[in-house]
């Protein structure tokens, strides 16, 4: 039996949500960006995807907000407005499209309200993006503080990268090492990698800035991350498809014997860069500095 097109295979699975009640009348559908995410496919697929489901009458284009699924005329009354509702529908719309998207008028018509309604909940768009950060900041408890301090670590840092990973837009919400945002959940993480540390003979300078250390190497992974994913949106072709095109420029570039240090690495090489590879190394290596400096301190 012949496979499909990927296209319709996304399809059926947006219809299956659909029918399960996981996307309810009045819901946006995966964006564009968002399909190419998840199934790894080229812009054109994902459009293709979604003009199926527009074909069938299960979903329409709405204005500014997206592709929404159909309300039928029985379907219930919507949900009252709120300020956890606002913040959980900017929280989806970010998700799927980055921080960029998020505007009170576009987010007033996905909600099915006004502008002005919105206001009368949050002041603006920057409180706005701060009731975010501290909401997907509360999503998953951190637990309790271990006493091994580079266990506690380990912990916190991977925590916070499941954060980036899971909300991307969150390198842009957070990138100011300066001005934090004041988000009580962000506080509660600070305080407890504090108490990991307590523990340790190191100097309230030297603690503070271990957790800027290690939270600033997370924060530019998850530019990165932001960055590779524009890519991939932006040119249609995965990491692989990628180096396949401009290997070719590469090994003219390299053809002058120019760069043999960097020509025997990588005619030796065996291995992929990934970021999350790339995020075990540094991990280790960043963990290993900081027991380093400990040692150092004791002595």
């Amino acid at each position: 039996m012949p496979t499909p097109p990927p296209y319709l295979a996304i399809a059926a699975e947006i219809r299956r949500r659909i029918h399960a009640g996981e996307l309810s009348p009045g819901n946006r559908v995966p964006s564009t960006r968002a399909i190419t995410r998840e199934w790894g496919v080229a812009m054109a697929t994902a459009t293709k995807a979604l003009a199926a489901l527009r074909q069938e009458g299960l979903v329409r284009a709405e204005p500014g907000v997206g592709t929404v699924v159909v309300r039928s005329a029985g379907a219930p009354a919507a949900e009252s407005l709120n300020r956890d509702r606002i913040v959980r529908a900017a929280i989806e719309l970010a998700d799927a499209e980055g921080l960029s998207a998020l505007a009170m008028r576009r987010l007033a018509t996905s909600l099915s309200t006004s502008t002005m309604a919105l206001y009368r909940h949050v002041p603006g768009k920057g409180e706005l993006v701060r009731l975010m950060t501290d909401a997907v900041c509360g999503e998953v408890p951190l637990g309790p503080v271990p006493t091994d301090w580079r266990t506690g670590l380990e912990h916190g840092a991977r925590w916070l990268r499941g954060i980036y990973t899971r909300h991307r837009w969150m390198a842009q919400a957070m990138a100011s090492f300066t001005r934090p945002v004041a988000s009580p959940n962000a506080m509660a993480y600070l305080e407890w990698i504090l108490g990991v540390l307590r523990g340790t003979p190191l100097t309230p300078f030297e603690k503070l800035h271990t957790h800027l250390a290690i939270f600033a190497y997370i924060q530019g992974l998850a530019m990165a991350d932001d960055l590779e994913e524009q890519a991939r949106q932006d040119t249609g072709m995965s990491d692989g498809e990628w180096m396949d095109q401009n290997e070719p420029r590469f090994d003219a570039i390299s053809a002058g014997g120019s760069y043999p240090l960097l020509d025997a690495l990588s005619a030796g090489a065996d291995f992929e860069v990934d970021l999350e590879s790339l995020f075990e190394f540094g991990l280790r290596r960043t963990l290993d500095g900081v027991a380093t400096l400990i040692d150092e301190t004791s002595g």
